[in-house]
């Protein structure tokens, strides 16, 4: 039940449904609404005909003829005026709607253009932030694979003080490496320190720092322990670190499971570790934070701001031309 951002031509999307930000009357409109209809040829408008005009927010599917996907679910956003005359709520319907539309039939991969971000004038950064919502509320509950597709990466905005903020911090990070060896230096001072103080005080209570520090388990032993320390359960982690539950089930039952660095990452998210914590789960899998790696430098400088929102991270690393994380 992962999120994923992708980089493609909706038209070419291999999953059950793909999601046509429709004109409200039965024509072909323009942008994504035209390259759907032409590659799935003069069959989808006549269907579309069938249906009649369709009111802001709702959604109707259709076959999806010559296209790869099986069906085409059609949903009318709103024109943004100034944000006062409820686009948000009905930007939001068209997501419900049409994923409740692919869950009624069935489907396991539904692909969603940027609705209302283009001609119908809604701020990116808002259209990014109503759409991630909504399908996140929405995959909580349901078992369904979500790919929200750009075509170009002038489709795709990010807050720019957010987008300032972690460039910022790439730059530092390239230009003053020697900081980074530093840090590293006065985290292992750090680590001696808790030690010789944990050591000294003669009690169970152990941070998860030290329980991590202390394990000769595997990585899949290891996520587990830390799951417990935290308290939460395996549906919660899996849904918030965007895996699948297919995926986090082969993490759970196989104790020599290797994990991608992305995975490991993902999970360091979602149980919302420190820099110290990710540092020690990666080492479990046999990797490492590397400076020379934009996204390694993209993923520290959320766990070092305390900001643990996937969706906001894989937006940056999206929209940096990196690997998302999760899936």
């Amino acid at each position: 039940m992962p999120l994923e951002f992708v980089r493609n031509d909706i038209t070419k999307m291999k999953v059950d449904v793909v999601v046509n930000s429709a004109n409200p009357r039965a024509i072909v409109g323009g942008g994504v609404d035209r390259a759907i209809h032409k590659a799935a040829g003069p069959e989808l408008l006549i269907a579309r005909q069938r249906i009649g005009n369709i009111a802001t927010g709702k959604a109707f599917i259709t076959p999806g003829y010559n296209l790869l996907a099986q069906y085409v679910i059609h949903t009318v956003g709103p024109v943004w005026q100034d944000g006062k005359h409820g686009e948000r709520e009905l930007l939001a319907d068209c997501y419900k709607n049409s994923l409740q539309l692919a869950a009624d039939y069935s489907c396991k991969a539904i692909a969603f253009p940027l609705i209302s971000a283009g001609i119908f004038g809604c701020p990116p950064e808002i259209a990014i932030a109503v759409a991630t919502r909504a399908i996140r509320e929405f995959i909580d509950e349901y078992d369904l694979d979500v790919y929200m597709v750009m075509f170009d990466r002038e489709s795709f905005k990010i807050s720019s003080s957010l987008f300032d903020d972690v460039q910022n911090y790439i730059d530092e990070v390239y230009v003053d490496e020697h900081l980074a060896q530093e840090s590293c230096n006065n985290y292992q001072r750090r680590r001696e320190r808790e030690a010789a103080l944990y050591r000294n005080r003669g009690t169970d209570s152990r941070s998860l720092d030290e329980i991590l520090n202390d394990m000769t388990d595997t990585f899949s032993e290891a996520l587990l322990k830390l799951i417990d320390a935290k308290g939460m359960t395996d549906p919660q982690v899996y849904k918030r670190a965007n895996i699948n539950r297919k995926h986090f089930s082969k993490i759970r039952n196989n104790q020599a499971y290797k994990p991608k660095k992305s995975t490991v990452f993902a999970l360091s998210i979602a149980l919302e570790l420190n820099i110290a914590e990710t540092r020690e789960l990666l080492a479990r899998a046999g990797y490492a934070f590397s400076h020379s790696n934009v996204s390694d430098v993209i993923i520290e400088y959320f766990i070092k701001q305390g900001k643990y929102d996937i969706d906001t991270i894989n937006q940056v690393l999206f929209e940096k031309g990196e690997p998302t994380l999760g899936v």
